[in-house]
């Protein structure tokens, strides 16, 4: 496909696009800034989303995105549960992965990884299984590491961001492709973001 060939689908994915699915962006865009910022308001604009997003996968029977959806719903439920009953103690802040963390995320992402290139594998029509698979459980990871705090959290999202790009190309969805190359950008900046805020509260405490 050529460039101008690109430029023309992008346009049409662009008019085509109603505005349920233009405030599902949006939320999911200012999800990630506020993540990057360290925010708690990160979670209930997550969650809203989120939903739409889930609304939307459903009505068009892409019911393995909506399980990933399903499972962003619950992390962000979780965190701000998390982030909430700490805001009488010790501030919630951004912190490294222990040992402990990073046997949990090579479970997450190895179970994560085996159980959905089996399902859709065998229970769907996907010519993508397995790539489709890595995506999703790197980004499960990503996100369990986001509800905990962890800065890690910024390199899993991006490792799934990276091989998520060339997938969205490969299916012919430049306007996805190019929201995830924004996430991937904004992804690194954040990691700077939070490398900082750890340096400042080793410095206070």
């Amino acid at each position: 496909m050529h460039l101008h060939d690109w430029g023309n689908l992008f346009w049409q994915q662009i008019k085509a696009t109603d505005t349920l699915q233009w405030l599902a962006v949006t939320l999911g865009m200012v999800e990630v800034l506020l993540a990057k910022a360290n925010k708690i308001a990160l979670y209930p604009v997550g969650i809203a989303g989120t939903l739409i997003s889930i609304y939307i996968l459903l009505s068009v029977g892409l019911y393995a995105e909506c399980f990933l959806n399903g499972y962003y719903l619950v992390m962000s439920i979780y965190g701000w549960w998390y982030w909430f009953k700490k805001r009488n103690s010790t501030p919630v802040t951004a912190s490294y992965c222990n040992c402990k963390d990073w046997i949990i995320i090579v479970l997450i992402v190895a179970v994560s990884f085996m159980l959905l290139a089996f399902l859709l594998k065998y229970f769907t029509a996907s010519t993508v299984p397995f790539w489709d698979a890595w995506v999703s459980a790197t980004a499960c990871a990503g996100m369990w590491l986001l509800s905990k705090r962890k800065i890690e959290n910024w390199v899993l999202l991006n490792i799934s961001n990276l091989f998520a790009i060339p997938l969205l190309v490969y299916k012919k969805l430049p306007l996805f492709a190019a929201l995830t190359m924004f996430l991937f950008v904004v992804a690194i900046v954040g990691y700077y973001d939070w490398r900082k805020i750890i340096q400042q509260e080793k410095i206070l405490y």
